[in-house]
């Protein structure tokens, strides 16, 4: 059975840590094709725990924002499967999250030995996977975002009211609701703000720039900025493979608003820079940004949020290989 094989929870580990993008798709917007083979996807994922990375995030249904398109179940599990499962055999250390919307692959992936789901829909298209993820113990990731896979990283959405981080956190909360109410344990969930999705590049830097308003949900916050289009917009790199630099520096201006899960195709500099940072930051950057934050959380936050950013997803870590 899966929670033979999946790590255990620790919930005491604080700190930065690093989630590697194992796109196993031949139409993602950065990596697509690169490793839509199971061995390359495989050899990828191992390099990036030689590189730092603390969790593997396997996804097999690109978002991408220009022409997504849905996958159908049986192909999505005939991309991600043999992946997960030679990774639960080749890095036995390593938590392995699945990105999908389909409550039917997330069973899947997590009997085969994946132990988080993170749901880019936020259990908006099939909020059946809270209660998979329920029943099998599992971590859970609600991701805000809006619309389909075909257009959710697209402007079709972006359409806000005049305080747009409150929107993003509102209805990021009632999502959260829809996992508590599915009976996911509080300390098995983290939230992502959905950076770059159905969002302007003016929304996702408000986002970012008040991160500790969604700090102040009471739950981890992984952020997905790695190469995104604002990226571009502000250092001028076209191709998403050249931002790097950038995208390292936004990481390391979450961290310091609060977030403490980085979605990263660059494993090796993120975590150089985010370990230096968070050696200058310490451990009381959370508390920081969640106190400041606390008068701006909206009314409808969980009351049984654990209260402690630096609480991790159950399965979500593991001590990372020295």
């Amino acid at each position: 059975m899966r929670g033979a094989t999946v790590p255990p929870a620790r919930p005491d580990v604080v700190g930065p840590l690093v989630v590697g993008i194992v796109n196993v798709t031949p139409d993602s917007f950065s990596d697509g094709g690169n490793f839509f083979s199971a061995d390359d996807a495989v050899a990828h994922a191992k390099r990036l725990v030689a590189e730092g990375a603390d969790m593997l995030d396997v996804g097999g249904e690109s978002t991408r924002p220009q022409g997504a398109t849905p996958v159908e179940v049986e192909e999505e599990l005939r991309r991600i499967l043999p992946v997960v499962r030679a990774l639960r055999t080749a890095c036995p250390g390593i938590p392995i999250s699945v990105d999908t919307v389909k409550a039917a692959v997330a069973a899947a992936a997590l009997e085969a030995g994946a132990s988080v789901i993170n749901d880019v829909s936020g259990l908006r298209i099939d909020p059946a996977i809270a209660q998979v993820c329920a029943e099998a113990g599992a971590g859970l990731v609600v991701m805000h975002s809006r619309g389909g896979i075909g257009d959710m990283s697209t402007y079709q959405h972006a359409s806000y009211g005049p305080d747009v981080v409150g929107d993003v956190v509102a209805e990021l909360a009632a999502q959260v609701h829809v996992a508590l109410a599915a009976g996911v344990r509080p300390d098995s969930i983290a939230v992502d703000p959905g950076i770059g999705f159905s969002k302007r590049s003016v929304h996702s830097l408000a986002v970012l720039s008040a991160l500790p308003r969604v700090v102040a949900l009471g739950y981890p916050v992984m952020v997905g900025i790695s190469r995104k289009r604002f990226i571009g917009e502000i250092t001028g790199v076209q191709e998403p493979a050249g931002r790097t630099y950038g995208s390292i520096g936004a990481a390391v201006a979450a961290l310091a608003r609060g977030a403490r899960l980085f979605r990263v195709h660059d494993v090796r500099g993120t975590r150089e820079a985010l370990d230096a940072a968070w050696a200058i930051l310490g451990p009381d950057a959370a508390g920081d940004a969640a106190g400041d934050a606390a008068g701006d959380a909206p009314s409808d936050a969980p009351s049984d949020a654990p209260g402690a950013p630096d609480q991790l997803p159950v399965g979500g870590t593991a001590p990372r290989p020295d």
